[in-house]
């Protein structure tokens, strides 16, 4: 990619930022992504090892849906990507190989209007700082030119979440500039964890498999079912079967 292009493709984050009245922050690079490169919708999250990360910035429902779908079901392209330190390009959802990569996870997010989708990590070196997701609603792959604007801003999303540029970017906004509903979703699902480590008598990973396991057997968002457990009105027993129970 030429120099200019790089300055092109910068500016594009930059006006984001103005648009928001606020400092440049790694969520602006999500939002520069969908015109930039030419897909329907992103979002961005921070490294959060095998919990698909802390959801940081979307651009639409859909896009929340994917991050959301991912987190539930413990499979999808941003996991991959994230294990992998690679890309993870996949023009045709619906395509045998993805559904068979993605059981769960391909079938649920063609039903939401997903038909292609590509991840980027955010990563220098050994550092892990998240993934950059982008989804199409047409099959189709990207050029050379968009995949390169998406690695480019992928590159200026990662250096902007390392160098602190993340942190209260927007005004009445959460980290990176997010709706600060996003981060009380991710807090309500740490918050039900937590409480389910009690209940169960379990450890963190085990206590949100179950939380997870629960949300994926019943069709439910995640955000959903931690809300019910805050609030008592959904318990889950120690051993496998959980109940709903709204006098505990």
């Amino acid at each position: 990619m030429t120099d200019s292009r790089r300055a092109t493709v910068w500016g594009l984050v930059a006006e984001q930022a103005a648009r928001r009245g606020g400092p440049v922050a790694a969520g602006d690079a999500c939002t520069a992504v969908v015109a930039a490169v030419g897909v329907t919708g992103a979002w961005l999250t921070a490294a959060g090892g095998g919990e698909g990360g802390h959801l940081m910035r979307v651009t639409d429902g859909v896009s929340e849906r994917l991050a959301e779908l991912e987190l539930t079901l413990g499979e999808g392209p941003s996991l991959d990507a994230a294990a992998s330190g690679g890309p993870v390009l996949a023009s045709d959802l619906g395509a045998r190989d993805a559904v068979g990569r993605w059981p769960g996870f391909a079938p649920a997010a063609c039903q939401a209007g997903v038909a292609a989708i590509f991840v980027f990590p955010l990563r220098i070196g050994a550092i892990q700082a998240g993934t950059l997701g982008l989804y199409r609603d047409q099959p189709g792959s990207l050029n050379e030119s968009q995949l390169g604007d998406a690695l480019t801003l992928a590159d200026t999303a990662t250096l902007l979440m390392l160098d602190g540029h993340d942190q209260d970017a927007g005004n009445g906004t959460g980290p990176g500039g997010q709706p600060a509903n996003l981060a009380l979703h991710r807090a309500e699902i740490d918050q039900a964890t937590g409480m389910l480590t009690e209940q169960l008598g379990v450890g963190i990973a085990d206590a949100f498999l179950r939380l997870r396991a629960y949300a994926y057997a019943h069709d439910l968002q995640l955000t959903d079912v931690a809300r019910d457990i805050i609030a008592r009105r959904l318990r889950l027993r120690p051993d496998p079967g959980p109940f709903w129970d709204g006098d505990v």
